[in-house]
């Protein structure tokens, strides 16, 4: 049985969907003032494999993840660039779509537009006033924490330590205004020439929390399965999300809430973040990487786990992909002279690496103990292709389940129907060097490899030569 982790019990759970077969799931998207850096990409690749991995599983997923296209750095960003908010914002979700789908990063079931849900989210604040949650200030509107009684819970603040914190900013104009330091704002009134809306408090626009609380239940309903986000949203984004949805509906917000781990960079393992200026953009990194390289070094580290983006971890993605290809090639090439029917013993081995993929992903989603059984998987397929006599239907239950087990990590291979020149100089190139170094298994298995796609090596004091063999 599946087991995820809950943010908000802190524990692994059994998971259940309020539907059977059915999994709504809301995660939270970019604020589009400019191109996705690599720690928002590992947040739509860790929650796209997990949305996979339950598909994979046999729910059909509605999967909601918003596009927050007003806010202050909306504002001061399109002031910058000379152009309007939602120009800004046309431009950015354009190139999020280009940039994920680079990341073979499935499309949302729906993207709505912060924007779009205006009159919602205008109705849903009046809800919080009428229910005395929320109070109106000289065109602002301010929601009062500290009536919500179990807030905190999901990212373990102490509302008293709080209150001590915003004390320390009450010469702050806005602060001053507020009932209590620690209310947060739902509405903002409008300041000159800033884009707004006409409400009942006068011009202005939403707040950044109220966004979601109002299109995750307009798309899934008071109460949905799965809300995820990058951990540096359990406060005070998701806090205030659940305060605000709860004290409106009176009803669970979320049943389980998943938050994936930082990407960070240097030596001092820092969080990859704009405010820091440390970061890189995934529309910059795939013009020079392979953005399938990216995708799996991506997608092979547990969802809650860090990841260290590194060149050298980027190197080793790229060589562990390359291997998997191999097995892809080694595999396929066999199709051509195979015999009629299968083998059993290997197809056994097949469905017990399948079994053990399972019960690897079902422990929170543990990519790292899942990849581990697609490569052995892939070294059962080149073992298998090694053989003097194949079967036909088991080379292809092979590579059927290769290619269904690599596509939860968002990785398509197909076969090279033939090896060009120029990967073969780059293999030989290899094993020299491999040698050279003593690696004598990876040359040995270099030479095994290229004899299986029909490469002959012929080492001579002039140097390895190959040449092509045909069948």
């Amino acid at each position: 049985m599946l087991q995820v982790f809950n943010t908000m019990t802190r524990e692994k759970e059994p998971f259940k969907s309020m539907t059977p077969n059915l999994v709504n799931m809301y995660v939270c998207g970019p604020t589009v003032y400019n191109y996705i850096h690599i720690g928002n990409g590992r947040s739509a690749v860790a929650f796209d494999t997990i949305r996979r991995y339950l598909e994979y599983k046999g729910y059909t997923v509605n999967y909601v993840s918003n596009f927050t296209d007003v806010d202050d750095k909306m504002i001061n960003q399109a002031k910058k660039d000379h152009v309007t908010v939602m120009e800004l914002g046309n431009k950015y979700i354009q190139a999020f779509k280009e940039d994920t789908a680079a990341l073979n990063i499935k499309p949302a079931t729906t993207n709505p537009r912060a924007t779009e849900h205006i009159p919602e989210i205008i109705t849903f604040i009046q809800d919080l006033i009428e229910k005395g949650y929320a109070y109106e200030v000289e065109g602002d509107v301010y929601y009062r924490t500290r009536k919500f009684k179990p807030y905190g819970e999901l990212s373990g603040q102490n509302i008293d330590e709080l209150e001590a914190g915003a004390s320390q900013h009450t010469a702050d104009e806005e602060t001053a205004r507020k009932e209590d330091p620690i209310d947060f704002a739902l509405w903002k009134g409008a300041k000159a020439d800033e884009i707004s809306w006409e409400s009942p408090w006068g011009q202005g626009r939403p707040g950044w929390h109220i966004e979601c609380s109002v299109m995750s239940t307009e798309l899934l309903g008071n109460t949905f399965d799965i809300h995820g986000g990058g951990e540096d949203l359990e406060f005070p984004h998701h806090e205030n999300e659940i305060a605000q949805s709860e004290a409106k509906t009176g009803q669970k917000f979320v049943n389980y809430w998943l938050h994936n781990g930082f990407v960070t960079v240097g030596d001092d393992n820092e969080k990859m973040s704009k405010s820091l200026g440390n970061f890189v953009t995934v529309h910059e990194i795939i013009k020079t990487v392979d953005p399938q390289v990216l995708r799996f070094f991506l997608s092979t580290t547990q969802y809650r786990r860090p990841v260290q983006y590194t060149q050298d971890n980027l190197e080793d993605a790229s060589r562990n992909l390359a291997k998997l290809k191999t097995a892809v090639n080694n595999v396929s090439y066999r199709l051509s002279d195979a015999e009629t029917g299968s083998d059993p013993k290997t197809d056994q081995e097949v469905r017990q690496v399948m079994a053990d993929f399972t019960d690897a992903m079902d422990d929170d989603f543990n990519v790292q103990n899942g990849i581990t059984q697609v490569y052995e998987l892939a070294r059962l397929g080149n073992i298998y292709a090694e053989r003097p006599v194949v079967f036909y239907d088991t080379l292809q239950f092979i590579l059927k389940t290769l290619s269904q087990l690599l596509l939860i990590f968002g990785i398509e291979l197909k076969a090279e129907t033939e090896i060009n020149d120029d990967t073969i100089e780059a293999l030989i190139q290899e094993r020299i060097d491999a040698r050279q170094s003593r690696n004598y298994e990876r040359s040995d298995e270099i030479r095994e490899q290229l004899k299986n796609q029909g490469i002959i090596l012929e080492d001579t004091p002039q140097g390895t030569r190959w040449r092509r063999v045909t069948k």
